[in-house]
């Protein structure tokens, strides 16, 4: 069963490739030209099902599963910022550096070092069947010193709860057993299992 990602990320892309290895997973932009989605909805929730329902509607295959993933940080002494705009903290054209280095100064000008601080994602599901989303969290602390090179985004800053390596220390096996994303990955996957058995009976 062939799943399309409503995301350009490659960094995000890799990540549900790898998690939800039982499907055919593909990035939309490899089926159809790519196009600007307008994230203007003021949830995690509400951004990952316009995106969905945006490459639902642009693949015109009523059969089409799409998925999306709508996630980002928030960080407790930035009152939750960046939150809906962690993708685009930095401004509209800025890069994961730009991102990361802005958010680990705004933690070092309230004079810390360190701030609680979490991760959310929302996935949505969109097709013929109808609109689901599924949300996962993981909790733990933003630090002012990057470390790490793995992972993508904020991922060199975030220590995660009972851990003393940040994401980009770890390994990716690791990383998966724990990150907001594959939570929700595998809530997502209970509902993808629903669909599927659903069609094959339907046959």
């Amino acid at each position: 069963m062939q799943i399309v990602l409503a995301t350009s990320n490659k960094g995000k892309v890799r990540e549900i490739k790898a998690m939800c290895e039982d499907f055919d997973v593909v990035a939309f932009s490899e089926i159809i030209t790519p196009f600007e989605i307008v994230e203007d909805a003021p949830t995690f929730k509400g951004n990952a099902l316009l995106k969905a329902q945006a490459v639902y509607k642009a693949l015109d295959d009523e059969d089409a599963i799409v998925l999306s993933d709508d996630s980002g940080i928030s960080v407790d002494v930035l009152d939750g910022a960046p939150g809906i705009f962690s993708a685009r903290y930095a401004g509209a054209e800025a890069t994961d550096k730009d991102n990361l280095y802005k958010l680990m100064e705004g933690v070092e000008q309230k004079g810390l070092k360190s701030s609680p601080a979490h991760y959310t994602a929302a996935i949505a599901i969109v097709t013929k069947e109808g609109e689901q989303v599924v949300h996962g969290w993981m909790y733990g602390d933003v630090i002012t010193t990057p470390r790490g090179e793995n992972g993508f985004g904020y991922d060199p800053c975030f220590v995660p709860e009972g851990l003393d390596k940040t994401l980009g220390e770890l390994d990716d096996e690791i990383k998966k057993g724990l990150s907001h994303r594959s939570k929700a990955l595998y809530l997502a996957k209970l509902v993808l299992g629903t669909i599927k058995k659903g069609r094959e009976h339907s046959r």
